[in-house]
């Protein structure tokens, strides 16, 4: 019989087993620590107010939009984007639009273009390839004075929104939603 007093210790598996647990844990813990550092998500807005605030220009420029008779197909193909614009009526349509690509979940892949009026009606521009997945497409009118670049908010008069499941959907409908 071999005494159990004279193996090391490093030959038990209880020691081992023991010393696992707290060291799964603090492997598990740096891994949940580089997620954290990676998809760092951005602070959380301390002024409700002027938020609050914003919401409601928001739904005054979706809801002019409506009133416009505004609509909009985005096409979305190898880095370009180019977007058809229409409105009912005798709408002026702008000779630019600012259109904001927005990720769901990830504010790093967002991208922001400014798309001018093309000779064909069209406005198009050039876009970082964009991944798979749920897009929202936004799409503004032009600022009206480059003043006015510091209160954006204040400075557009129409929006409207659309979504598109890519790569599977490559046109995008765009209109004044509620």
């Amino acid at each position: 019989m071999i005494d159990a007093s004279n193996v090391p210790w490093y030959r038990q598996g209880w020691p081992w087993f023991l010393i696992a647990l707290p060291a799964t844990a603090v492997v598990a813990g740096m891994i949940t620590l580089w997620f954290a550092v990676r998809d760092w998500d951005g602070l959380v807005s301390d002024d409700y107010y002027k938020e609050g605030q914003a919401v409601v220009k928001t739904v005054d420029r979706l809801r002019r939009a409506r009133e416009m008779g505004l609509s909009a197909r985005a096409r979305v193909r190898d880095g370009a984007v180019s977007v058809e614009l229409s409105a009912t009526g005798e709408t002026e349509l702008p000779p630019r639009l600012h259109l904001a690509i927005i990720h769901p979940a990830h504010g790093r892949f967002d991208q922001r273009v400014v798309l001018p009026r093309g000779e064909d009606g069209l406005y198009s521009g050039k876009i970082a390839p964009l991944g798979a997945g749920r897009w929202r497409f936004q799409l503004e009118d032009k600022l009206k004075d480059e003043r006015e670049l510091r209160n954006e908010n204040e400075s557009r008069s129409w929006r409207m929104d659309g979504t598109a499941n890519l790569p599977t959907e490559t046109e995008v409908f765009i209109g004044p939603s509620d």
